[in-house]
């Protein structure tokens, strides 16, 4: 089954909406270093920086975090450290992504699991299309994550903007593994 075009095209948009505010960033001309080290998962920078007290939960032109960037990335030593360190786990940037939906989007179950256990908000809904994380990892064929979130009592029943449920996402890109999770009570 070929991807959807609408997903690059979202992200897209959401990359050049943010591309007209400056970064957050030190006294030099780069990007903050927390938001760097988070995004390449640089351990070595990431505790040098958490060791001075960083703040934690800057934000760039999107209003990503460092813990947005490690999640998206599927950093999850990083994801571990920064929440160990104190980063808020339930964040959300312009688009009211958080770092579970980009962890979840992404099928990086490992990362889910560290934010689900720091308390993220496992129902959170992105506001481009409406979307949960059990629909994201639904719609995007990821059993691992989709088990895990089931296991963590996701709302199957969530619908997005269009009125789709993460069964009917699962139904219609061919999934049946996710089907027949989300159909079986």
């Amino acid at each position: 089954m070929r991807p959807s075009p609408v997903l690059p095209i979202l992200l897209s948009l959401l990359i050049s909406a943010c591309n007209d505010e400056p970064l957050q960033h030190s006294d030099t001309d780069e990007p903050a270093p927390l938001l760097l080290a988070a995004e390449q998962g640089d351990l070595g920078t990431l505790d040098a920086l958490l060791a001075q007290s960083s703040s934690l939960d800057i934000r760039d032109a999107c209003r990503w975090t460092p813990l947005m960037k490690a999640a998206l990335n599927g950093h999850t030593e990083a994801v571990r450290r920064l929440l160990q360190s104190g980063a808020a786990a339930d964040l959300t940037d312009k688009g009211g992504y958080s770092a579970l939906l980009l962890a979840a989007s992404n099928n990086h179950t490992e990362v889910v699991a560290l934010l689900l256990e720091a308390g993220a908000w496992i129902d959170r809904q992105e506001q481009t299309s409406g979307w949960s994380a059990l629909i994201w990892a639904a719609k995007r064929g990821h059993e691992a994550t989709v088990e895990l979130l089931l296991q963590h009592a996701a709302r199957e029943d969530l619908k997005d903007f269009q009125g789709r449920t993460a069964l009917s996402w699962a139904r219609a890109e061919g999934h049946e593994r996710i089907v027949a999770l989300l159909s079986s009570d």
